[in-house]
């Protein structure tokens, strides 16, 4: 027998930095206030996302998984876990400067855990948002330290603007930091190691600094200058019903853009049978339903799909864009 999709409910985070849009555009409905993150395909024990419909309803992504380790699919780089964690992100604020260690320095240091490459895909920003991405010049590590010190790192910093629909590929090692007025979707490796460089000496609820990891920084961070990222050549397939756009490939995971519109035409999106990988749907934008045998789920802005391996043959119906995640 085939396996089904079901829908997900994400884990909500409350950072000091975040807002209130992905209750108010997305329909969350999380008591957190602020809401910075949704971790929307999540097994991550920090925040793991739960089944919301079908046979698994109550249980986490976590459990299902483990129970079925063929929804993961043949994919190498599976090996029986998730190997990736989707987020939305509501940047109300400037994020702390950061860098991410590799899986080599992570496994090492940190207890065997995944390190964190990332992609970013801008769903909205204001007209004056920015991101950090690396650095102008190329920088001394003591000198870097001594900045961090004395609170003039942000003048060594390359300072990007952001525009919706730009993607950004934050591979680790890189400094980063979102800056206020960003709304993005994150798809990252499933690891939540993230090492503090600066964080604008800013207190939490508590009164309290959040802590800095600097030496585990400097030790991971790329701290010769980078070039400005440019946006990836992007090129519309066009199909019945739908159009597709590639976002991402590496070697962590792909994601595609599906821009689905069959709502004059009544036209199904034959959406097939997927073996080698597992895929999630994460709905940006409209609305839709999924039909297949026995199974017709409706999604709408901001809902989070698992289709697993193996999946029953799937088509798809609506007027939605759609970010669609595999290995």
């Amino acid at each position: 027998m085939k396996n089904k999709p079901f829908l997900l409910r994400p884990a909500g985070k409350d950072y000091l930095w975040g807002g209130s849009r992905l209750n108010d555009d997305f329909s969350k409905d999380i008591a957190m206030e602020p809401l910075a993150e949704t971790w929307e395909c999540s097994t991550h024990p920090d925040g793991p996302s739960v089944v919301v419909s079908g046979e698994f309803t109550g249980k986490s992504l976590t459990e299902v998984l483990k129970e079925h380790p063929e929804f993961l699919g043949t994919h190498p780089r599976t090996k029986g876990e998730l190997p990736i964690l989707i987020k939305l992100i509501d940047a109300k604020k400037d994020l702390s400067v950061q860098v991410h260690p590799d899986d080599e320095y992570a496994r090492e240091h940190e207890n065997g855990s995944l390190g964190k490459s990332e992609m970013w895909y801008v769903l909205d920003a204001k007209k004056d948002t920015k991101l950090v991405y690396g650095f102008c010049h190329d920088i001394k590590k003591e000198k870097l330290r001594q900045s961090i010190m004395d609170g003039t790192i942000e003048k060594y910093l390359q300072k990007v603007p952001v525009r919706k629909d730009d993607v950004f590929y934050i591979e680790a090692g890189t400094v980063h930091a979102i800056g206020a007025g960003a709304l993005i979707a994150e798809i990252q490796e499933n690891s939540n190691l993230t090492y503090r460089l600066y964080d604008y000496n800013r207190v939490d609820k508590n009164g309290k600094k959040r802590e800095l990891h600097i030496d585990k920084a400097l030790d991971v961070a790329e701290l010769k200058s980078s070039s400005e990222p440019m946006q990836p050549m992007r090129v519309l397939k066009y199909r019945k019903g739908y159009a597709s756009e590639l976002l991402c490939r590496c070697k962590y995971f792909q994601v595609e853009r599906m821009l689905l519109n069959t709502e004059q035409n009544r036209e199904l999106v034959d959406f097939g049978t997927l073996e080698n990988s597992f895929h999630v749907l994460l709905c940006t934008e409209g609305c839709g339903v999924i039909f297949g045998e026995g199974i017709m789920l409706n999604f709408f802005k901001g809902d989070c799909i698992f289709v697993p391996a193996d999946s029953i043959p799937l088509k798809i119906h609506g007027k939605a864009q759609m970010l669609n995640v595999s290995c």
